[in-house]
């Protein structure tokens, strides 16, 4: 293959704000995985999240994106507190029908934010809904004007992919959120905490299956920070292999 046929497709789905019609996308995502070479698929969302099966199928990865809507507490068994967002249930579905897509691949993915936590409840964790409500700490967790520089430390679990990749076992992340996971869903392992313990990422323990989620926001980073660079790099590298192994299919 030539290094244009082998730049594996990311599948990325849209931003839609609740009560809105406008279906966005914030183009560091895309900046990002353009410059480690690969190549963005924009995914809307339509009423019905398997029209767009036809589209998934072609797929080398997946990146589940920010969003400014909540999960629906609903999906994770918890009754709605005051303190919970609005939600945008075009946006939870489709993001359950890309992971259903990527568990039957194997497609690598990394989620993001928003995106980590509908990945935590697609298996089968929970959420808590607001930070400030629910824990007592002095870390500012949702700092929107920390979008594209550091704002607190998180703690890395030894010997995981984040040590590796930060190189060391603390480092620094920008933060803009206000829930966050509560219960790891199945088959993920917590690797890095906030020094209030607010979990900041989570790995997948299947090894044949590369799932990767952070809290915080490495596309916006990217362009001055090491370590979101090594991330995307991390997650273009076994999408790679994926699309290798599906041109290997249609040969």
């Amino acid at each position: 293959m030539s290094q244009k046929e082998s730049a594996p497709w990311i599948g990325m789905p849209a931003q839609m704000d609740p009560g809105g019609s406008k279906q966005y996308l914030n183009r560091e995502y895309t900046d990002a995985v353009v410059a480690v070479g690969g190549i963005p698929i924009i995914i809307p969302l339509p009423e019905a999240a398997s029209s767009i099966e036809s589209i998934a199928e072609q797929l080398d990865g997946i990146l589940l994106t920010g969003s400014n809507s909540d999960l629906d507490p609903s999906l994770y068994n918890a009754a709605r507190l005051d303190s919970c967002g609005p939600v945008q249930p075009l946006r939870d579905r489709m993001d359950f029908f890309l992971m259903e897509m990527a568990v039957k691949q194997r497609l690598p993915v990394l989620a993001i934010c928003y995106g980590m936590q509908s990945l935590n409840v697609f298996f089968g964790g929970s959420l808590i809904q607001d930070i400030n409500a629910s824990i007592d700490t002095s870390i500012e967790h949702n700092k929107p004007r920390s979008k594209d520089m550091p704002n607190h430390k998180i703690e890395i679990v030894p010997d995981s992919i984040l040590e590796s990749l930060a190189g060391g076992g603390e480092a620094m992340v920008n933060s803009t959120h206000h829930q966050a996971v509560e219960r790891p869903g199945e088959g993920l392992d917590a690797i890095a905490y906030a020094p209030d313990g607010i979990v900041e990422s989570v790995f997948g323990s299947n090894r044949s299956h590369w799932i990767l989620g952070v809290q915080w926001h490495p596309e916006s980073m990217f362009a001055g920070d090491d370590f979101s660079r090594k991330i995307f790099d991390e997650f273009l590298a076994h999408s790679r292999v994926m699309r290798g192994t599906h041109a290997r299919a249609h040969t």
